[in-house]
């Protein structure tokens, strides 16, 4: 059952055991436990609850099937040679049948399922995917409104829907403090990219923080900081700090761990793998976007509370933002177009495709990096590698609008791939 809370996220409540962490949350946002529900909804008396909100834990298993085993078949199937997909982490696996396959149990008891499987441990055995980070050092946490670490998960190969081989970038921003996450997919990792995703989620967070930790990218660096030299911000990031009001503090080359908050994060990102294949690129940039709100609503390990709740109280201590006038201009321009009868919009006279459903409809246009960014309040419905030929038709845009103007046709994909062909050698 979920248990709703007073801001925009939800507690999960699977079994007794995740009554600890919910009280947690509860005397975090210093509301009343209603035991009474509780126990009618778990099926247990009062007393049971009581018990479990206290921390206890049964000392004996019940010995009894696992009512995972029913999910052998999928899982097999998802941990195969055969499977585009790939799973770094137990997590992961156990959040994509969550998500996909109805599976309902807590992450340790899916964890230790995979355990006592041998066929499916061995296939996160048989590669050391995480590599040693060597001694964690001295754990410290950071004030509120203090700082934000920057990193990319850098060249994700990711095969869409359509069979085409894609690398993607992913910007990651994590406030130190409260451990809230912003994730901006791109194409590139260009200056301009990272200037108009850190103005846009500075406005998002309602400020800036005082510093951010970053490591040595071309982008942000003109000379690495070593053991032995504090290196050099380039001149157009520096500007950039200086109109925003932070400072700039990049670690020492080789200690990824100076940045720990946002390195942690990378891992979650891993996830992405599970859907290889099962995206095009406007569906994998919703899935991220996805990805970041639920990451952001559940409770963090590390403090023990939810990313969104501390956020709320964060933002009071940021500082404040330039002015309008200094955002806009390291945002990438935004440009509105109008969708014609066709489902198509227009670019340096050469058309290109958007889902069906926005004719007539004003949508904004960005241009970077070779590529055509297309969106309609603020959600990315089509994006495009700017082409020479007259007409540009993304196969699923005018596969889903033949098939409205034709659903009796007996086969519409075929006939969608031969139009298509014919419109690219008389348009090419």
């Amino acid at each position: 059952m979920y248990i709703q809370l007073n801001v925009e996220t939800k507690f999960e409540i699977n079994s007794l055991a995740d009554l600890v962490g919910f009280k947690k949350i509860m005397e975090q946002l210093k509301m009343k436990i209603n035991k009474s529900k509780l126990a009618r909804d778990l099926g247990v008396d009062r007393r049971t609850i009581d018990k479990y909100l206290n921390g206890f834990v049964p000392k004996k298993k019940r010995n009894k099937p696992s009512k995972i085993n029913k999910f052998y078949p999928v899982i097999a199937s998802l941990l195969s040679e055969d499977s585009k997909q790939v799973f770094y982490y137990r997590r992961n696996l156990w959040q994509y049948l969550k998500d996909n396959h109805g599976l309902e149990c807590g992450q340790s008891t899916f964890r230790n399922y995979i355990a006592n499987t041998p066929e499916f441990q061995a296939y996160f055995e048989k590669d050391e995917r995480i590599s040693s980070m060597g001694n964690s050092g001295i754990r410290f946490e950071t004030r509120a409104g203090q700082q934000a670490q920057l990193d990319w998960k850098e060249s994700i190969m990711y095969e869409t829907k359509d069979g085409e081989q894609v690398e993607i970038n992913i910007a990651v921003l994590v406030l130190s403090h409260s451990r809230m996450r912003f994730f901006y997919m791109s194409i590139s990792k260009s200056q301009s990219v990272l200037f108009s995703f850190l103005t846009e989620t500075f406005e998002k967070m309602g400020g800036v923080p005082e510093e951010l930790v970053t490591d040595n990218m071309k982008t942000v660096m003109e000379e690495a900081r070593t053991e032995f030299s504090k290196g050099k911000v380039n001149a157009k990031f520096a500007q950039f700090a200086k109109d925003f009001g932070f400072k700039v503090r990049p670690c020492i080359a080789g200690r990824p761990r100076t940045k720990g908050k946002v390195e942690t994060t990378m891992k979650l990102l891993d996830e992405i793998h599970a859907y290889q294949g099962k995206f095009n690129m406007e569906e994998l940039h919703d899935y991220i976007e996805r990805l970041c709100n639920r990451i952001n609503s559940e409770l963090h390990q590390g403090t023990n509370k939810i990313p969104l709740l501390e956020f709320q109280k964060e933002k009071n201590h940021l500082l404040q933002l330039p002015t309008e006038r200094v955002r806009d201009s390291y945002k990438i321009k935004h440009t509105p177009v109008k969708v014609n009868a066709s489902n198509m919009i227009t670019y340096k006279s050469n058309q290109y495709s958007v889902p069906p459903g926005y004719q007539g409809k004003k949508v904004s246009l960005q241009v970077y990096d070779e590529h055509l960014w297309i969106h309609y309040n603020m959600e990315l419905i089509a994006q495009h590698k700017i082409s020479d030929a007259k007409l540009n038709y993304q196969e699923a845009h005018y596969l889903e609008t033949i098939s409205k103007g034709m659903p009796n046709y007996p086969d519409i994909n075929d006939l969608a791939k031969r139009n298509l062909a014919a419109i690219g050698e008389i348009y090419k």
